[in-house]
């Protein structure tokens, strides 16, 4: 049964899931990408991490075909976790030109990493 407000204003638009990235892959992902990048560095049992992951969607799914939008497991990708310089997650990091511009450790908000897109990545002014 459909709740009430998919009743009245329709489904919404359709989530946008980050790309998977890991070891193997993260070089093509990430540094090659022709669009900014927003990777969310992760790991298992981490409550903030856990917290993140519908911001984290939400950005995937407001910013589609602008930026990409992707995860990385830091225990399963632990070196390129490591050659980030990541020591703790969740870690959010921003790169533009295939260089990372900016970096945010620990949970926050939607808004707080839409106005780094924003400013940073996209050149948007306020």
């Amino acid at each position: 049964m459909k709740g009430l407000l998919t009743k009245i204003f329709g489904p919404g638009t359709p989530k946008v899931m980050p790309v998977h990235v890991d070891d193997s892959n993260f070089v093509d992902e990430v540094r090659r990408s022709k669009v900014p990048v927003v990777l969310d560095v992760w790991s298992p049992g981490c409550g903030p991490c856990k917290m993140m992951e519908p911001v984290v969607v939400s950005l995937a799914t407001r910013y589609q075909g602008k930026i990409k939008v992707a995860e990385l497991n830091a225990a399963e990708s632990g070196a390129t976790a490591a050659r980030l310089g990541v020591s703790g997650t969740p870690t959010v990091l921003f790169f533009k030109g295939h260089h990372e511009v900016d970096r945010v450790v620990g949970f926050v908000g939607e808004r707080y990493l839409t106005e780094i897109v924003d400013n940073e990545l996209l050149g948007a002014t306020p």
